[in-house]
C-alpha cells in the first residue's frame, strides 16, 4: 500500500528532543540471542520522490516477495514526523533525500546500528561514521541556467557571487527542499554560522524566485521563465536523456570543486531502532547498496553510485573530483539551526 499524505511542516528543531530510555536488564545465563524475524512486509517512510524510487521498490518486492508499505513525503517533513512519533512510529526504514535529516535522526537516537556487511559496502566519506545509516547515492549541487542567454563561462564559479546585485531577481531556489537546506548547512560547517547567515540574508534581499523543488526550477529555466537556479545534477541529466541535451534550453554548470555550492550530498537509509530485529527491513537496506540497485540509480535516476565498481552515468565529472575537503557529511545533522536561519530571513 502506498500512502502519500500531506504533512504540516514542522521544523527539525525537535532534533534535540530528549528520548527516554529504559535500562537494559542484567544478562543471565538463560538469555537467548535475539534472532531477526520476517513476516514478509515492512513500512518505509520515503523522502525520495515516488516516481524515482517506486520502480526499484517494485523490483525488490518481485525479487524477494517482501511487500513494502510506503509513505511518501518531503524529507524534512518526514524527519520531523519521525521525531514526533519516536518509538511509536509505524516506520521500519527511513529513506532520505539527504544526509542532514539522517544525521538529525541519528543524533536523536532513532536509528539502530546497521551490520558490518552493509556499512562497509560504501566508502567512508559517503556514509555515516557510526553505522547508524548508510549512503545510497551521490548527488552534486549545480547551477542550471538558460543556455540561450548565457554560456557556462559567463557565470560565476562560486556560490557567494550568486547573491550579488548583478543577479537580483534572477536566481531560483527551493528553500524548503532538503537538498537546499543541506547545502546551507554545509555552508555553515565550511565557513561558519556568521558567513552562512550573511549569505542567506543577501539571498533573501536579492528577490530570489522561490520554487517548491528542483524539478520545478529546471522546468522554469528550460521554458525561459527563469534565468538560472540551484538544483541537484541528476534532474538535468534525466531530462536531457529524455529530450536530448541538444534540445534543452536549460544547461548546467558545476561550481569550483570545494566550494559549498558544489557539495556532493548523499541519499541514504537507516533502520528505526524499534525495528532492529526486522529481517525484512534489513533485507531492503542491504538491497539498496547492492549492485542491482546501484545500477538502477545510474540508469534510471542518473545519480552517482556509491558502491565501488559501479560506473557513474556518462558525462558526469568523477565523484572524486567533486569531494569537498574538510566536509564530513555526518556534520550536516543540524538542520534545525539552518531552518531557523531560513525562517528568520523569510525564505520558509
Amino acid at each position: 500500500m502506498r500512502v502519500s499524505a500531506p504533512l504540516s511542516f514542522t521544523a527539525l528543531a525537535a532534533a534535540g528532543l530528549l528520548l527516554a530510555g529504559c535500562a537494559a536488564p542484567a544478562p543471565s545465563d538463560d538469555a537467548m540471542p535475539v534472532v531477526p524475524t520476517a513476516d514478509g512486509q515492512f513500512t518505509l517512510y520515503s523522502g525520495r520522490d515516488e516516481e524515482l524510487v517506486q520502480p526499484l521498490i517494485d523490483q525488490f518486492t518481485e525479487d524477494t516477495g517482501i511487500v513494502v508499505e510506503v509513505r511518501y513525503g518531503n524529507t524534512a517533513e518526514l524527519g520531523a514526523l519521525l521525531l514526533e512519533e519516536g518509538d511509536a512510529t509505524p516506520a521500519n526504514v527511513f529513506l532520505s533525500q539527504d544526509a542532514g535529516a539522517l544525521g538529525a535522526l541519528s543524533q536523536a537516537g532513532l536509528f539502530t546500528t546497521l551490520p558490518d556487511d552493509v556499512t562497509s559496502a560504501i566508502p567512508a566519506g559517503f556514509t555515516s561514521t557510526d553505522g547508524s545509516w548508510v549512503g545510497v547515492t551521490g548527488r552534486a549541487r549545480v547551477v542550471v541556467f538558460d543556455g540561450e542567454r548565457y554560456t557556462a563561462d559567463e557565470l560565476p564559479d562560486t556560490i557567494d557571487e550568486y547573491v550579488s546585485d548583478e543577479w537580483n531577481g534572477r536566481l531560483a531556489v527551493a528553500p524548503s527542499n532538503a537538498s537546499f537546506q543541506s547545502f546551507v548547512t554545509a555552508l555553515r560547517v565550511l565557513e561558519g554560522d556568521d558567513a552562512a547567515a550573511e549569505w542567506v540574508s543577501a539571498l533573501a534581499a536579492n528577490s530570489p524566485q522561490i520554487f517548491e523543488g528542483n524539478s520545478q526550477i529546471l522546468t522554469a529555466v528550460d521554458e525561459g521563465a527563469v534565468e538560472l537556479g540551484l538544483i541537484n545534477h541528476y534532474y538535468w541529466f534525466a531530462a536531457a536523456a529524455e529530450a536530448g541535451a541538444e534540445n534543452m534550453r536549460a544547461q548546467i554548470k558545476f561550481l569550483t570543486a570545494g566550494d559549498a555550492g558544489s557539495i556532493v550530498n548523499v541519499s541514504g537509509a537507516g533502520i528505526l531502532s524499534g525495528s532492529e530485529t526486522d529481517a525484512d527491513a534489513l533485507e531492503f537496506v542491504r538491497y539498496l547498496v547492492s549492485e542491482a540497485a546501484q545500477q538502477y540509480f545510474v540508469e534510471q535516476t542518473f545519480e552517482y553510485p556509491l558502491l565501488p565498481g559501479v560506473a557513474a552515468p556518462e558525462g558526469l565529472p568523477s565523484l572524486e573530483s567533486l569531494i569537498t575537503p574538510g566536509l564530513d557529511l555526518s556534520d550536516l545533522d543540524d538542520l534545525a539551526t539552518t531552518q531557523r536561519l531560513l525562517a528568520d530571513a523569510g525564505l520558509i
